[in-house]
């Protein structure tokens, strides 16, 4: 496992752009850890409209890292290693329908984020909790004692 205190990692983030997580999520799923130069030549060719935002995006992650190591060259060097969309706010509109009635439109958007390396990392290492904030549950810890026991332990303390 490289050590992720020295790798370079440069993010961009993309607020309240107007297409739905779902659809958003198609898109950033294809270029999650590939290669920088890889991913924006999937972005380019993507037929779905968020390809294009996400396209500008990791080429605004890109000039980030190139910002912060002038020793990169090009994108070839970089990794994709963090894409993230999350819900952003929603719009709530109305359509009149049949007898006064009126129908709610939901228009949703998304937070997309990006972070890119010049070595490949996975995301658990760039995560910002730990393990043990994770975890509310003490049964599903692993240093738990009721982890450790075996179905015939439990049996017996019963």
């Amino acid at each position: 496992m490289p050590n992720t205190q020295d790798a370079l990692i440069a993010r961009a983030v993309l607020r309240d752009i107007r297409h739905t997580p779902q659809k958003a999520r198609r898109v950033v799923d294809l270029v999650r850890g590939m290669r920088a130069d890889e991913a924006l030549n999937v972005l380019k060719f993507a037929p779905q409209a968020a390809g294009s935002d996400v396209y500008t995006l990791l080429n605004s992650a890109i000039a980030n890292a190139k910002q912060q190591n002038p020793a990169i060259r090009d994108a070839s060097e970089l990794w994709v290693v963090e894409a993230l969309v999350d819900e952003g706010r929603t719009m709530k509109r109305f359509r009149p329908r049949a007898q006064g009635r009126g129908f709610r439109i939901l228009k949703r958007s998304s937070h997309i984020s990006v972070a890119v390396s010049d070595s490949k990392v996975t995301s658990k290492s760039l995560s910002r909790t730990s393990t043990k904030a994770q975890t509310r549950n003490p049964k599903r810890s692993d240093k738990s004692p009721l982890a450790t026991q075996t179905p015939a332990e439990k049996g017996a303390s019963n």
